[in-house]
This record gives C-alpha cells, sequence and structure tokens, in this order.
C-alpha cells in the first residue's frame, strides 16, 4: 500500500500535486522541546535520549549491580504489580471517585499485552460503556482506519483511556478523577513497556506530559515519557477529527512519525 493509499484509507482527499509536500512534510525532522521535570520523570526527546534508548547501550557495571540489588530487594512488589489478572479485577470493582454510580461497564482496556504501541484517550464514551470495550463508537472506526493506514490491526497494538469510567454526558474528567483513576493506566504502561505511547487528544496528552501545553504544539515536538524515555507522540483524538475534516492530514503527519518508531 502506498501513501495515497494510506491517505485515502483515512478519508483524506489525495490531490497529484500535493505528493512532493508531503513526502518532504514526512521527511522532515522535529524540533526539540525543552526538558521539564515531574513526578513521572518525564524528559524532552534529544538526540541524547535517542542514544539511551538504543538497547545496544548497556548500564555500567555499578549500575547493573544497583539494578540488580533493587530487583531483587522488590521482587514480592513486582510480583504483584506484573498480575494483570488482579490489576483489572481491581479497576473493575474500584469505587473511588464515584463514576460507578453511573457506569455501565468498566472500559478496562484491550489488546496485545505485549504490543510495541499503545494508544491512550481522554475517557470511553456512550458506546464503550455499553460495550466495555475502548474506541468502538464511529471514533474508535475511524481509529482502525488509521492503524490500517500504517499497517496495524488492532490486535497488534493496546488501547487504553485516562479514565476508565465514562463521565456522564462526554464531560471533560474532572482532575481529582484523573488522579484516582491514573494509577490503573501507570500500571498498564509498566507491565507492557511499549516502544512508543500515542496520546490521542489533548487531555491525554496533558497528563502523560504534566503540561498545558496546546496540542498543536505538542504535536510537533519530540518528547518523551517516563524514566525509560519511551518516545511519546501526541495527535489528534479520532472524534475530534470526525468533527475537523480538515486536519486528518495533519493527523497523517502524526502517523508517519508513529510508523518511523515501529521499523
Amino acid at each position: 500500500m502506498n501513501k495515497t493509499d494510506y491517505l485515502q484509507a483515512m478519508g483524506v482527499d489525495v490531490w497529484v500535486d500535493k505528493k512532493t509536500k508531503v513526502k518532504a512534510i514526512a521527511e522532515e525532522q522535529t524540533p526539540e522541546l525543552e526538558s521539564n521535570t515531574s513526578s513521572r520523570g518525564l524528559t524532552a526527546g534529544s538526540r541524547k535520549s535517542d542514544e539511551l534508548l538504543d538497547p545496544a547501550v548497556k548500564p555500567r557495571d555499578d549500575e547493573a549491580e544497583n539494578i540488580n540489588l533493587l530487583n531483587s530487594a522488590h521482587s514480592g512488589e513486582k510480583e504483584k504489580k506484573n498480575d494483570w489478572s488482579s490489576l483489572k479485577e481491581e479497576a473493575l470493582t474500584c469505587t473511588a471517585c464515584g463514576l460507578d454510580q453511573t457506569r455501565t461497564h468498566v472500559v478496562f482496556g484491550v489488546g496485545n499485552q505485549q504490543a510495541d504501541i499503545m494508544f491512550i484517550g481522554e475517557a470511553p464514551g456512550a458506546q464503550e460503556d455499553k460495550q466495555g470495550e475502548p474506541f468502538v463508537g464511529r471514533a474508535g472506526q475511524l481509529l482502525t482506519s488509521m492503524l490500517k493506514a500504517i499497517g496495524l490491526q488492532r490486535e497488534d497494538v493496546y488501547i487504553a483511556n485516562i479514565l476508565k469510567c465514562r463521565p456522564q454526558s462526554n464531560r471533560d474528567p474532572k482532575p481529582e478523577e484523573v488522579a484516582l483513576c491514573t494509577p490503573f493506566l501507570t500500571q498498564q504502561i509498566a507491565l507492557i513497556q511499549p516502544k512508543v505511547i500515542v496520546a490521542l487528544g489533548g487531555t491525554s496528552a496533558h497528563y502523560l506530559l504534566n503540561t498545558s501545553s496546546p496540542l498543536g504544539e505538542m504535536r510537533e515536538r519530540a518528547l518523551t515519557y517516563g524514566e525509560q524515555n519511551t518516545p511519546l507522540v501526541v495527535t489528534y483524538h479520532p472524534a475530534y477529527l470526525l468533527r475537523s475534516l480538515t486536519e486528518k492530514r495533519k493527523a497523517w503527519q502524526d502517523l508517519l512519525r508513529i510508523k518511523q518508531y515501529l521499523t
């Protein structure tokens, strides 16, 4: 499938005289974001961090020894965190933020638990709440098309949300809801250890990056998440793209960046 086929799969009109421009955009390097510190250990992407992400770069002997000692001391805790079934059971019975009073289902997450790429949205919608699975409505159908555009199936990735329960009337998540629910997401990321994380929409990006920067600014920069400096790509939420068709071409640029991390 060539680039024209990819764009058509996303519903983007393709003009012959734009091919060169699309190619140039795809190859354009993105600027770096200034480093910022948070409780989640977030750092901006850079050439140096890219080198640190290289699996060929190993820790020094003393660092490796410290890591082994730490792993040994906390082996029991690590085993508990690596238990997917316990984590899911805890989420399914959670009543911490009060959204259990109005939810139909907890939308825990779905997909390959060993995926190289993890997509993180905002919160379940009406269809997601009804079926108990993220991104199954119209926005989910568009996300499926976007995945196909870069040669992926839903089964190849893991999909989750900032909140596991639907806020009434699809309102924005409240800060206290995010604070109470995101430990589940944090553990999911730790379990999967993806090669790249994709933040779908502003709410997801703001939490993962601990920032209030505009989405348009974030999506054009090289970012990383957590102590592992996992590459993080910010793009538009599929629901927004359904309302703003002209932004689909920008989303295509983001997809090309995502694909580069997987090759």
